[in-house]
């Protein structure tokens, strides 16, 4: 699943093939393991970023979603291009790979409590050592892991 480190991975040594990467705190950037399918496939996770005059809801890069909580999902090259040379977001969380569901199975582990759901914190993806993202989503839910039981299901 994603947020665990894949290896001894960091951008430096994954992305030397695609471009030079110059800027040192860049080269130290983790690679986080996204998930299984497509691993050879980036995902920049990053604050929001808007050209000056251009419209709030207009991205910079060629593919980039919007997601609540004032960060954006890019997945094209141009993103790594602005991050290599300086100019691209400061605040980032690199992937490769992703998980995959069939149709209507993550919405039905949803609905059968299979998952505990947060909303996106930038200060817990960006600013949180990686070892403890964990604890501090479950502490925005109130929770702690010693409290979770091993089971889903409906009280």
């Amino acid at each position: 699943s994603s947020s665990r480190p894949s290896g001894r991975s960091t951008f430096s040594n994954r992305f030397c093939r695609l471009m030079s990467v110059g800027r040192d705190e860049l080269a130290r950037t983790p690679v986080l393991q996204g998930g299984p399918v497509q691993t050879e496939r980036g995902f920049v996770l990053h604050e929001a970023v808007h050209a000056e005059g251009a419209d709030a809801d207009e991205s910079v890069y060629a593919s980039t979603m919007t997601i609540p909580g004032g960060l954006e999902m890019t997945t094209s090259k141009d993103v790594l291009e602005a991050i290599a040379t300086g100019a691209g977001p400061r605040k980032l969380l690199v992937t490769l790979g992703y998980s995959a569901w069939g149709e209507g199975q993550l919405e039905s582990e949803l609905a059968e409590n299979s998952w505990l759901t947060v909303g996106a914190d930038a200060s817990v993806i960006f600013d949180t050592p990686i070892e403890e993202r964990y604890e501090k989503a479950l502490s925005l839910l109130g929770l702690q892991s010693w409290m979770l039981s091993p089971g889903a299901g409906h009280a």
